[in-house]
Formats: structure tokens, sequence, C-alpha cells
């Protein structure tokens, strides 16, 4: 019975985690867009942070309780999900992902940066406030690029883009602020802590009954269940031919989880590496990050690399929970 009392505490706050995380970040959308903040800045700033907000709200959490090893689960988990799961099974759907030249030349290189310095930070078993910082401030310094240079979007998707945000900015107009927005952000960040809460708690009482590490459970259930939003846009976006919005949705995630899902819960303590994941899952994720820079080389993911890439996460979970 306490197997599946965890189990359905474990669906149920991740579940409560990844909704209340996107009424937060639909909410700030809609402020910024109110207080006149550029929508690219909002773009870059506030939802790129919203995709990530349930790793990084259970990293913090994992680390405030000392659980750190769930933090590197979460974050290695998170970017081999997105990128072996999330791009396999939207290329399969969509037949061809095209991916935009501004992807190839800027995102794809700094994320392959971000993930190698994920790499050289972890090798001495932990991850310290210095190293957060070094990680934060290469974030913000990829954030200030993307503002100052305000990139465009594909010509294609230029026009449908403008309309939908010059409709939110009327509909924003429309409503007064009041009291509505900010009640929103404020319950919908508790239910955020309170989900990250108890789905630490659950992983925890599973890591007991299942006499496996909190990093484990972390790299397989925490991961996939975060990146079941990204799979869910990711998947519309591929068949309706928007194969940026994928890939775009992909990278960048990553690179904000490399960078700010570890560097944000290493100002609250060290993060402790488990020497299985400096010994394989980590490698792993650097071997899969070089080898999605190669397979875009030719500026596509075909249907058959995206074959190829979900039966890499297959082959990648059962070598994690010890099947293979």
């Amino acid at each position: 019975m306490d197997i599946l009392y965890w189990i359905a505490a474990f669906i149920a706050s991740l579940a409560l985690l990844i909704k209340a995380a996107d009424v937060f970040t639909n909410t700030a959308e809609k402020v910024g867009l109110h207080f006149k903040i550029p929508p690219f800045i909002i773009g870059v700033t506030i939802v790129a942070l919203g995709t990530s907000l349930p790793e990084l709200a259970t990293s913090i959490i994992a680390v405030m309780q000392h659980k750190s090893e769930i933090v590197i689960g979460n974050v290695v988990g998170s970017n081999m999900a997105n990128i072996l799961l999330v791009l396999g099974i939207a290329a399969i759907v969509g037949k061809k992902l095209v991916v935009d030249k501004d992807i190839i030349n800027i995102d794809l290189p700094i994320l392959l940066g971000s993930t190698i310095l994920l790499f050289l930070t972890t090798l001495d078993g932990k991850f310290t406030y210095i190293d957060g910082t070094l990680c934060l401030l290469t974030l913000l310094t990829y954030i200030l690029y993307n503002t100052k240079s305000k990139r465009k979007v594909d010509p294609k998707e230029t026009k449908e883009i403008k309309e939908h945000k010059v409709e939110e900015k009327k509909k924003v107009k429309k409503e007064h602020l009041g009291f509505k927005y900010p009640v929103y952000l404020v319950i919908s960040g508790i239910f955020i802590s309170i989900g990250a809460s108890y789905t630490i708690e659950s992983v925890t009482q599973l890591s007991i009954i299942f006499k496996v590490g909190q990093d484990i459970i972390a790299v397989t259930a925490i991961a996939i269940g975060t990146s079941l939003p990204e799979l869910a846009t990711s998947i519309v976006a591929a068949r309706k031919g928007k194969a940026d919005i994928a890939i775009g949705n992909v990278t960048g995630s990553n690179i904000f989880n490399a960078l700010g899902v570890m560097g944000i819960p290493a100002l609250f303590g060290n993060i402790y590496i488990p020497a299985e994941m400096i010994s394989f899952t980590i490698p792993a994720l650097l071997f899969v990050t070089i080898l999605y820079v190669f397979v875009t080389m030719d500026k596509e993911i075909s249907q058959w690399e995206g074959i190829t890439l979900l039966i890499l996460y297959v082959a990648f979970i059962g070598k994690t929970l010890g099947l293979i």
C-alpha cells in the first residue's frame, strides 16, 4: 500500500507543480505586457524561466532539504529527455525538423559550452556557490546578448507572432491589472512550493521503498514528468511544421537547466554529485549534446535521426535503471 500511496503522491505533486508553473509563467507574461516590457525580452527571460521552473523549484527545495543529489539528476535527466525523447518524437511526428541557422550558429555552441562547463565543474564530486556563480554569469551574458541583438524569428512566422502579441496586448489593456494577476502570481508561487516539496518527499520515500538512489529517480521519473510540457508543445509545433518552436524550446530549456537550475540552487548550499553521475550519466549527457550538434549540421533532424534519438533514450533509461 505504501508503494501505491507514494507513487500517487509523486504523480499528483508533480502534476500540481507543472500546472502551477504554467499558470505562474502565463500570468508573469501578462504582467510584463501590462508594464510594456518588450515581447522579445519577455520571451528570453520569463518564458525561458517558465519552461524550467519545475526543475528549478524541485532543485532549490532539494538543496534546502540536504538532498542535493536530486539536483544533478534533475538537470541531466531533463536535458537528456529534451534532446532524445522530445526532439526524437517531434522529428518522428513532423517527419523532419528544419533547424534555423541562428540556432546552429549561436544557441547550439552555447548549449555545448554550458554542458562542457557542467561536466568540468562536477568532476570533483561537488558543485559549489563559486561554480554556481560562474554558471549564472554565463546565463546572464547569454540573456543580455539575446536581448541586445534582438534576434528575429523566421520570416514565415513573423506576421503570425506579431498578430498574437498584438491580441495579447489588447486583452491585457482591456483588463485592469488590479489584484487579479498579483494574486495569481502569489497563489501559483505557493502551489509551486507545495508541489516541489511533496515531489521531493515522494522521491525520498520511493527511493527507500525501491532501494535505489534519489538521483536515479530524478534522472528518470522527475525528468520525464517535467519534460512533458516541452514534449506536448514540440509535438504540436512539429505537426504544424513549425520546427523552430520545438528546437528553440529544447535548446533554450537545456541551456537554462545547465546554467540556471544548477547555478541558483548552488547559492543555497553545495550540490554533491554521486559517483555514478560522474562516471556515466554526465558524460552521457555530454556525448548526447555533441550528437545533437552533429545531427543538426545539415540544418535538419530527419525522421530516421528522430528514431535513433528515441532508441538512445530507451537505452539510457535501461542503463540508468540497471536493466542493461
